[in-house]
C-alpha cells in the first residue's frame, strides 16, 4: 500500500510507514539513495549522482527522516534491508548508492534481491563500520540538536543510533552477499566500493571477485550502461 504526498510516496511496511522521496523525475531505471546512520534523504540530488540519466529517489530508513520509528526498537541492518526491499517492490529494478550504513544495507539487498538491484555503490558516511566483526562496547552517536522537538523529521530515533552502532558485521557474512549478487544478478561486477574508510567487513568485500574500487561518479556511469 502506498500513497503520494507531494514528492513523497508513502510505503506501508509491516507497522512502519516509509518515506520514499522523489528528488528528480525522468525515464529509465531509477537510482535509489540510501543515507547514513542518523541522516535522512537529502533535499537535492548529490553532485556525485547528478549525471545519472534516470529518476533519482531517496528512501528514509526506519527511524530516520520522515519514516516512522520502530515501536520498541529492534533496529538491525536486516530490518533496514527489508525497508529497501519494500521500495524495490514499488520501483522495480534500481541501482543503489549508499552512504555509510546505507552502503552496508545496499550490499545486503544486492545479495538478497539480485534480480532487482542493478549495481550497488558503497560510499563513505556515518555508520559504515557498524559494531565491528565481534561484540564490544561501541561509542554511541548522539543525535544532532537532541534538545529539539522530538517531532522534527530531521532527528533520528535515538534507539536506532544505539542499536545500529552495535550492529555486528562479520567479514564472512558480508562477503556471502557479494557472492550472491555476483552469482545471480547477471552482472560481472555488481558491487562498487567508493569508500576511503574500509572497516574489516568492507576490506573483505573489496577483495572479492565482482567488486570494483572506483569513485562514485565512475561507478554510476558504469551501472547506468548495464541492461
Amino acid at each position: 500500500m502506498s500513497g503520494a504526498d507531494g514528492t513523497i510516496t508513502w510505503l506501508a511496511h509491516v507497522k512502519v510507514r516509509l518515506a520514499l522521496h522523489e528528488l528528480r523525475d525522468g525515464e529509465g531505471r531509477p537510482l535509489l539513495l540510501l543515507h547514513g546512520l542518523g541522516e535522512h534523504t537529502p533535499s537535492a540530488v548529490p553532485q556525485a549522482a547528478a549525471s545519472w540519466p534516470g529518476p533519482v529517489l531517496g528512501l528514509d530508513l526506519t527511524g530516520h527522516g520522515r519514516s516512522s520509528r520502530a515501536p520498541g526498537g529492534g533496529y538491525t541492518a536486516e530490518i533496514l534491508m527489508a525497508d529497501v526491499d519494500a521500495a524495490l517492490a514499488h520501483l522495480g529494478p534500481a541501482t543503489l548508492l549508499g552512504r555509510g550504513l546505507g552502503g552496508y544495507v545496499g550490499l545486503l539487498i544486492a545479495g538478497a534481491r539480485p534480480e532487482l538491484v542493478r549495481g550497488t555503490v558503497i560510499a563513505d558516511g556515518p555508520g559504515l563500520a557498524g559494531g565491528g566483526p565481534a561484540p564490544h562496547s561501541p561509542a554511541v552517536l548522539a543525535p544532532p540538536s537532541a534538545s529539539s522537538d522530538d517531532d522534527d523529521p530531521s532527528l533520528p530515533d535515538p534507539m536506532a543510533l544505539v542499536e545500529l552502532t552495535r550492529d555486528i558485521r562479520p567479514d564472512d557474512y558480508a562477503t556471502t552477499y557479494v557472492r550472491q549478487a555476483l552469482q545471480f544478478s547477471g552482472l560481472d561486477e555488481p558491487i562498487a566500493v567508493a569508500a576511503v574508510v574500509r572497516p574489516p567487513w568492507l576490506a573483505a568485500v573489496a577483495d572479492e571477485p565482482g567488486v570494483v574500487g572506483e569513485p562514485v561518479a565512475d561507478a554510476l556511469a558504469r551501472f547506468a550502461a548495464v541492461g
